[in-house]
């Protein structure tokens, strides 16, 4: 008990000096980013702010020296004096940016002053150099009876084009500064909310990384997690993890050898939907524990784990197994299973012949007994060597030595064509997958035989299989009684059957496997008298 104790004190210490350095880094980085966001705005906004003033200055002081009460005359009387000055004071008024209007003539002498008792008073200023600034206006910090200023000034100029006098369009710089500090306020006023805001989140997250990391140093959790994807990776059998929302989280190399064709693919971050499969993302979201349930399109079973966080269902583990390797490998990979068939169908046929031998001999037809025993003998030793000697795969040769015990009951008459030969190593096919598409085809071609009403009709298939490296052709032929056309389109569609209801898989099952690895199957039919299947292997580029 003081072990687990000092333990969970030591994970408390862990986890408050994980949270501090994280809080730390962050208030580091959020404080250095505000302040040189904050400055650069502001020394932006400034740049911007004091542009965008001289601007409108000249903008102003120009407007009014081009006004015609300006350039229409050289000199004033009373009254356009009182003209200017009223014009010019409503002028002003209507621009809340301006603290001063000021024209002065070319004599030096204010034609005009916002403040009015300065009006026909010598002009003491400087008066601006229009030679250097040949647009006839630009704006430079003066002193005037105001104070230190920002002024534009703009020439006025008559209707002769001559000189008369200049306007000024003044800023306090009282004003300027007043208006700068109010920006300066609203800036800091923002960047300490940035600041306060991501403090905030940065807690925030610090606590969840907290809370995550369970008590372990980053170092100790980075090494638990390689242990636990080094014995994932180890399994035979494939482990798949899912969240909610049935994405794939986890994949070991097992899932994606058992589920994908591509060894190289990468299931993490797609949907379990993308793997074709309705019986395992109906299952996977279910939220119950499930065990051996059976995909519909692999040869594959896989059990079911959800994940729960507080009794909520936050995600689910699906266990891959292979079925072969599950339950009956070692009669997949030895094909016993097909030879058990063979013997099987063989012992059905032994014994209806041993019925005709009995009955020859009770009716004292020994000669005629005996000739039949050696017919019968010769035949099926025949048919064995000559499978034998085509086929090279023992499980595919058991199959087919099976199937024509099949044949022989249905009073079918089984033909394997001449030139067939079949060896694994002109390419590398699982035999498993042979099995399931050359028994497929052969047991479609039966029905479609026996389906035929009238018995006495010539029932035929001829099977053939040929190899050579790189390239393998399965044909399969019956007289069965055909497709019609409208269905030749629809026989390889998942449930599509003319048979009756739970059928319309094997086919479907049949084109997936050999797409899979590479192959082609074609089919040729003509109502009344047979179909033609042809299925093909041709590895190209070093690829199947």
């Amino acid at each position: 008990m003081k072990s687990e104790k000092q333990t969970a004190d030591t994970q408390k210490i862990s986890l408050k000096g994980i949270q501090k350095m994280f809080f730390r880094t962050q208030f580091i980085l959020i404080i250095s980013l505000a302040l040189i966001l904050g400055v650069a705005g502001t020394l932006i906004n400034i740049h911007f702010e004091t542009e965008k003033r001289d601007q409108n200055l000249q903008n102003i002081a120009e407007a009014i020296a081009q006004s015609p009460i300006l350039t229409g005359k050289g000199s004033t009387g009373t009254e356009d004096q009182e003209i200017l000055s009223e014009y010019l004071d409503t002028l002003k008024d209507t621009l809340d940016d301006i603290d001063v209007i000021s024209v002065v003539n070319k004599d030096g002498v204010r034609m005009y002053h916002s403040n009015h008792a300065l009006i026909g008073i010598k002009y003491d200023g400087n008066m601006p150099d229009f030679k250097s600034n040949t647009d006839g206006y630009y704006a430079v910090d003066e002193s005037g009876p105001s104070g230190s200023q920002r002024r534009a000034y703009a020439a006025v100029y008559n209707e002769n084009g001559e000189y008369v006098g200049v306007v000024m369009a003044i800023m306090l710089m009282k004003n300027i500064k007043t208006e700068t500090a109010h920006m300066l306020f609203i800036f800091l006023f923002i960047t300490i909310v940035a600041i306060m805001i991501e403090l905030i989140v940065a807690r925030e997250l610090s606590g969840k990384v907290k809370k995550s990391l369970m008590g372990y140093e980053p170092d100790v959790f980075t090494a638990m997690y390689n242990m636990r994807d080094n014995i994932l990776e180890t399994l035979a059998e494939g482990i798949l993890a899912f969240d909610m929302n049935g994405v794939i989280q986890f994949a070991n190399e097992s899932a994606i050898r058992m589920l994908c064709d591509n060894p190289w693919n990468n299931l993490v971050g797609q949907s379990v939907d993308a793997l074709g499969d309705d019986i395992l993302s109906r299952h996977i979201k279910s939220g119950d524990k499930e065990r051996n349930i059976n995909l519909t399109k692999t040869d594959i079973i896989f059990d079911r784990v959800p994940i729960k966080e507080d009794g909520i269902t936050v995600g689910s583990v699906a266990i891959l197994h292979n079925r072969s390797e599950y339950t009956k490998l070692i009669e997949e990979l030895s094909g016993t299973r097909y030879l058990v068939d063979s013997m099987r169908a063989n012992n059905h046929d032994f014994t209806n012949k041993l019925h005709v031998i009995l009955g020859l001999i009770q009716m004292g037809m020994y000669e005629d007994a005996s000739s039949y025993i050696q017919n019968i003998t010769m035949v099926q030793r025949e048919n064995i060597s000559k499978v034998m000697n085509a086929v090279s795969e023992p499980a595919v040769a058991a199959l087919l030595i099976g199937k024509i015990a099949r044949a022989s009951e249905l009073n079918v008459n089984f033909v394997l064509r001449e030139g067939c030969y079949y060896s694994a190593a002109d390419m590398n096919l699982p035999s498993e997958m042979l099995i399931t598409v050359i028994g497929n085809l052969l047991d479609n071609a039966f029905d479609a035989m026996n389906e035929c009403a009238d018995y006495k009709d010539h029932k035929e298939l001829m099977f053939g299989i040929y190899s050579k490296p790189d390239a393998v052709l399965i044909t399969v032929d019956d007289t069965g009684s055909g497709i019609k056309t409208e269905d030749l389109e629809l026989i390889f569609e998942n449930g599509f059957s003319t048979k009756g209801e739970d059928r319309g898989t094997g086919l479907h099952q049949v084109k997936a496997m050999v797409e899979n690895f590479g192959g082609k199957i074609t089919v040729e039919s003509q109502e009344g008298v047979g179909t033609s299947f042809s299925v093909s292997f041709v590895k190209e580029n070093g690829n199947v």
